[in-house]
């Protein structure tokens, strides 16, 4: 898979768009979240960096 097609999704706290990542790459569907940071910070809605 070449890095210009990689699928896509946006973050819902930061609101930044993120790429597939090998590690993601049998999760995919379930990643919701472009880091840990984000993750840990579910309930935090638009954190500003």
């Amino acid at each position: 898979m070449k890095k210009t097609h990689l699928p896509s999704k946006v973050c819902p706290v930061c609101l930044r768009p993120f790429n597939w990542r090998k590690k993601w790459q049998k999760d995919w569907q379930k990643v919701k979240y472009c880091s840990e940071r984000c993750r840990r910070n579910k309930t935090a809605k638009h954190v500003i960096n």
